[in-house]
């Protein structure tokens, strides 16, 4: 019981530490991107780690066809993305956290959790 007080204690002591190594870890996270893509490569949405969509590419051809199905495959590739980056983004801080619950850290829950919304940026 102990043993686990001093690791809680050591833990406090490094706070200052393990938040800038966090914070560096996260602002890494803006260069990860991936792709996330729906109807069949039709319409694809680029997402970084920090979980901001980057860019949203439509092919051509879908421009002149049912407006609601363009939509609904535009929120479907950005979703898509935006599962990819959490779980790029768990792996990247996992290793950084040291065995720490990824809970820890809003927004990267682990995979395929949603981020949590910190009310604006």
């Amino acid at each position: 019981m102990f043993n686990k007080l001093g690791m809680l204690g050591d833990l406090m002591g490094n706070a200052g530490k393990l938040r800038e190594v966090f914070d560096r870890a996260v602002e890494s996270l803006g260069r990860v991107e991936v792709e996330g893509e729906a109807g069949g490569g039709s319409v694809k949405a680029i997402v970084n780690g920090r979980m901001e969509v980057v860019s949203v590419r439509i092919d051509p051809a879908m421009l002149g066809g049912d407006v609601e199905l363009l939509e609904e495959m535009v929120a479907a590739a950005v979703n898509a993305g935006m599962v990819k980056a959490r779980e790029s983004a768990a792996r990247s801080l996992s290793g950084m956290a040291g065995g720490l619950p990824m809970g820890l850290f809003p927004g990267f829950g682990g995979p395929g959790a949603p981020p949590n919304d910190s009310g604006g940026r």
